[in-house]
C-alpha cells in the first residue's frame, strides 16, 4: 500500500442527473481504495439494483436516514452497507441520500474489513456487523463535519489507521488477482498456478479463502464486468461477446443471466452505482 497526503479540498466535482459527486484530489492514500461522496440534490431518492463487480463496495450514510436493503435474506434497514464481489440479488433504496462510497479491491478489502471477502458472499450486509463500535464512532464523526473535504479526509485517515494493523494477503494470491484483472479475465487456471509456482489445488484453496471466489469464478466476474461496461455504453452484444472473449453471443447471454439475473438488453437499463470505475 502507498501513503501520501490527500489534499484538503475535493478534486473532481460533478453534478449530473440530480446527483452531486465529489472525489478527493489525488485519490485515496491506500492502494486499491476508491472513494467518492454522493448527494441527492434533486431529492429523487435512490432505487438501485446491486450487480456483482470485481470490487467490494462499502457505502457509509451521513445523517439519520437509513438505506433499505431487499434481498434473499429479507428486508433490513442500515445506515452503512457492504456488498461483496458476488452478492446475491438485492435492491437498495433510500431517501435524501448523502453518503460516501468506497470501492475496495479484494486485497484492500481483506486488509480493511477484518474478514475475508469470502464471508461477504451472497448478501449485502451492514458495515457495523463487521466493524462494530468503530463503525458507529466513524458515522458520528462524519455527521459533525460539514464539508466533503473534511469527510473524505476523515475516512482516509481512519482507513490508514486500520491498514497499519491489517493482515496481509498472500503475495501469490495478490499476483494472481492482478494477472486476472490485467488480462480482463481471459486466463486459464493452469497458467495462473504455474505463474506462482503452486499446484492448481493449492491455488484454488488459498485464492478462494482470501479473495472469496475461485480463480475461475474471479476470471468470469472480471470478464463480465468489462462486458457490462461495454453494454452499458451502448455497444452491440455481438461485438461485446467477441471483444470480451466469449465463444459467441449466447455465451455472453448466459454469463449475464448468471451474474445479473437478467438479459444483456435489460442490463443496459440497470444502474449499479453512480459511475462504474475500473477494478484495482
Amino acid at each position: 500500500m502507498r501513503s501520501h497526503d490527500v489534499r484538503a479540498d475535493p478534486g473532481d466535482r460533478e453534478a449530473g442527473n440530480g446527483w452531486e459527486v465529489v472525489r478527493p484530489r489525488g485519490g485515496s492514500s491506500l492502494d486499491g481504495v476508491g472513494m467518492a461522496g454522493f448527494r441527492d440534490l434533486a431529492a429523487a431518492g435512490l432505487d438501485m439494483r446491486v450487480l456483482p463487480q470485481p470490487a467490494v463496495i462499502v457505502v457509509i450514510g451521513i445523517g439519520d436516514d437509513p438505506f433499505t436493503v431487499e434481498g434473499g435474506a429479507g428486508r433490513r434497514s442500515s445506515r452503512t452497507l457492504v456488498a461483496g464481489l458476488s452478492p446475491g440479488p438485492a435492491r437498495i433504496r433510500g431517501a435524501r441520500v448523502e453518503c460516501v462510497e468506497l470501492r475496495l479491491s479484494p486485497r484492500a478489502a481483506y486488509a480493511l474489513l477484518g474478514v475475508s471477502p469470502r464471508e461477504l458472499d451472497g448478501a449485502v450486509t451492514g458495515l457495523g456487523d463487521l466493524w462494530g463500535r468503530p463503525e458507529r464512532l466513524l458515522r458520528e464523526r462524519l455527521a459533525d463535519v460539514p464539508t466533503w473535504a473534511e469527510r473524505l479526509m476523515l475516512i482516509d485517515e481512519f482507513l490508514l489507521r486500520r491498514a497499519a494493523r491489517a493482515p496481509s494477503i498472500a503475495p501469490e494470491v495478490a499476483a494472481v488477482w492482478a494477472d486476472i484483472v490485467a488480462r480482463r479475465g481471459r486466463v486459464r487456471v493452469g497458467e495462473l498456478a504455474a505463474s506462482c509456482g503452486w499446484s492448481r489445488k493449492r491455488l484454488w484453496s488459498r485464492f478462494s479463502a482470501q479473495i472469496g471466489l475461485t480463480p475461475k469464478r474471479a476470471a468470469m466476474l472480471v470478464r463480465f464486468d468489462h462486458a457490462a461496461r461495454a453494454l452499458s455504453a451502448g455497444a452491440n452484444a455481438a461485438d461485446v461477446a467477441l471483444a470480451c472473449g466469449y465463444v459467441d453471443q449466447p455465451h455472453l447471454h448466459r454469463d449475464v443471466q448468471a451474474f445479473a439475473g437478467c438479459t444483456p438488453s435489460a442490463l443496459v437499463d440497470t444502474a449499479t452505482s453512480a459511475g462504474r470505475e475500473e477494478p484495482h
